[in-house]
């Protein structure tokens, strides 16, 4: 049969699940939108930036069964790109990376976006393929899926020349989807000296990422059983419900709050699933070394690179902790949980009225904030952040209560995430509640998505924390520097953004007006409207992580070199200007 390289493209999406492509088209690929227009089973958005249409691919493999797919032009689509794509490698997203390329088959040279892909995209990507013929689309396809989403996921490359996509050529078939990766054997010796371990402990801890999003299932089961308090990561937030009794907190170490690190003082075996130790969740590794750690991770080049563990099991989260709650069950455990999830509760409780404070006039509190929203997320709920403040407010405060309802850019933290996140979430999770929190500065990245978001009738609601400040720098800077360079934004009025787009605006000025705003925003988006909030917010209090972060940070400093920074921040305070 004779086939046009980009019907074999559509064809090979369709197999294996794809739902949604996002991107711009361009000359080099006018001929994989024809034909994906052409489907019934994908669906073309049209985004107004490239790292709008990343962001919204990333969300789409962070909150569904299907991989996110990004259709992009050769060059500057790639460059556009490359935040979201970046992200979703250090976070461990699976996305796959349509673009096109240049002619490969007219001999001209400085040619209309003719780069070197390859190179570009090789730090970024855990593969990169050129199909120069079309035999190999399907099969590369496929085989890039796979890579995509097997081990430790990540997003796979494919340049696709657009004279292989617009000429015909014979082929022999067109084979269906089957997939060939299985995860890895565990070791299951390995699995009975962990249920040893853990069995023998008097106050077993838990550490949990986004690898064991998938385990809640086994991950309740066993904290249950020995009566383990639960720490997460940040990305992991979703990893176990928050609203359960053993839950302490996101993070672990100094940036924690109070209820983590009282358990992380008393344990004394710690079983870390699907995280890798790094810089955000440990609070700039504000973590003392864990006792008797039992790492288990499908990437096995993750142990022993922060924290040395006694214990490493290679395998996929569910399948091990499935095998270790088999090992358990034959074995007797010392369990205090009520007297651990008392202990939990009363310092949790404690924590957070010290965010209760007096309602403010002129300002809104994150605490009253908070809890008034969580009255009415719906267990169900979605909720999107951006890289700021605002993340770690939300990580402290608000509770999660399902797997992969919490999605945040972690690793590459890349600002400009919530705006084309949420609006991804919310086209695949229609009849849900789907909410973006965004500090004013990522909004101003990303924002115009929310054009795309009025195109096709999506209906999220976005709260703009706003403080005329890039406000977790800017606080950062306030501490040891006094001035503030480069992080003051200014006043911005939001509501214009809200026009442009064609979407609805609302205001919420002060800690009387949040319950009648957030009944107003979930109204509108109820009748399908897209909402903007405009919140403006009160940065005054610390969270944990900002505490834990500057100490952990000044503790490591050489001892001449901490001294110069705290005489010059004492300094600046008493005697600048």
């Amino acid at each position: 049969m004779k086939k046009i390289g980009a019907e074999l493209v559509v064809f090979a999406l369709e197999q294996i699940g794809v739902k949604y492509t996002f991107g711009i088209p361009g000359t080099h690929t006018t001929e994989i939108y024809d034909a994906v227009n052409r489907s019934e089973k994908i669906e073309p958005i049209l985004v107004t930036h490239e790292a709008g249409a990343s962001f919204m691919a990333d969300a789409i493999s962070r909150t569904t069964d299907s991989i996110g797919c990004i259709t992009i032009v050769p060059a500057a689509g790639l460059t556009h790109a490359m935040s979201g794509i970046g992200e979703a490698f250090l976070d461990g997203i699976p996305m796959l990376v349509i673009s096109g390329g240049t002619r490969t088959d007219s001999g001209r040279h400085y040619q209309l976006h003719q780069l070197d892909l390859i190179p570009l995209a090789k730090n970024i990507t855990k593969a990169q393929f050129l199909i120069n013929d079309h035999k190999d689309i399907i099969s590369t396809i496929y085989k890039a899926y796979e890579i995509a989403t097997s081990g430790e996921p990540g997003p796979v490359f494919i340049e696709i020349p657009v004279n292989v996509q617009m000429f015909s050529s014979k082929i022999d078939s067109m084979p269906t989807y089957t997939p060939t990766t299985s995860n890895p054997k565990i070791d299951r010796a390995k699995i009975k000296e962990a249920a040893l371990m853990l069995s023998k402990a008097k106050a077993p801890m838990f550490y949990l990422g986004w690898g064991a999003v998938n385990a809640s299932e086994y991950s309740i089961k066993l904290a249950e059983k020995l009566a383990a308090p639960v720490a997460l990561t940040l990305q992991g937030k979703s990893s176990f419900p928050n609203n359960h009794p053993l839950y302490s907190s996101c993070f672990i170490g100094k940036s924690a709050k109070p209820s983590s690190q009282d358990a992380l003082k008393k344990h004394d075996c710690m079983l870390a699933v699907g995280c890798r130790f790094s810089e955000i969740s440990t609070g700039s590794y504000g973590l003392e070394s864990p006792k008797n750690l039992i790492h288990v991770d499908i990437n096995d080049t993750v142990f022993n690179k922060n924290y040395t563990a006694d214990l490493c099991i290679t395998g996929d989260a569910t399948e091990v902790l499935k095998a270790l709650w088999e090992e358990l069950e034959k074995l007797t455990t010392t369990n205090k949980r009520q007297e651990v999830e008392a202990t939990l509760q009363k310092l949790n409780k404690a924590y957070g009225e010290t965010w209760m404070t007096k309602k403010k006039d002129d300002l809104v509190s994150p605490g009253w904030f908070f809890q008034a929203l969580d009255k009415r997320l719906n267990d169900d709920a979605y909720v999107v952040v951006d890289d700021g403040k605002h993340t770690f407010l939300a990580a402290e405060l608000l509770p999660i209560k399902k797997p992969r309802h919490f999605i945040s850019p972690t690793d590459f933290n890349c600002m400009g995430y919530c705006i084309p996140a949420t609006i991804a979430t919310k086209l695949s999770h229609p009849n849900n509640q789907v909410i973006g929190i965004v500090g004013d500065g990522a909004a101003l990245m990303t924002g115009l998505e929310l054009v795309t978001a009025a195109s096709y009738d999506i209906a999220p609601i976005i709260f703009v924390f706003n403080d005329g400040e890039l406000g977790q720098i800017s606080q950062f800077q306030k501490v040891p520097l006094k001035d503030k360079t480069c992080t003051v934004l200014g006043n911005i009025n939001f509501e214009g953004l809200a026009i442009l787009a064609g979407i609805e605006f609302l205001r919420m000025s002060n800690d009387q007006a949040i319950a009648t705003t957030l009944d107003q925003a979930f109204a509108l988006s109820a009748k399908g409207k897209a909402v903007l909030v405009d919140v403006k917010v009160d940065y005054s209090k610390k969270t944990m992580l900002t505490k834990g972060v500057i100490k952990s940070n000044l503790a490591r400093f050489p001892f001449k070199e901490k001294i110069r920074f705290i005489g010059r921040a004492v300094k600046r305070h008493l005697f600048s200007k």
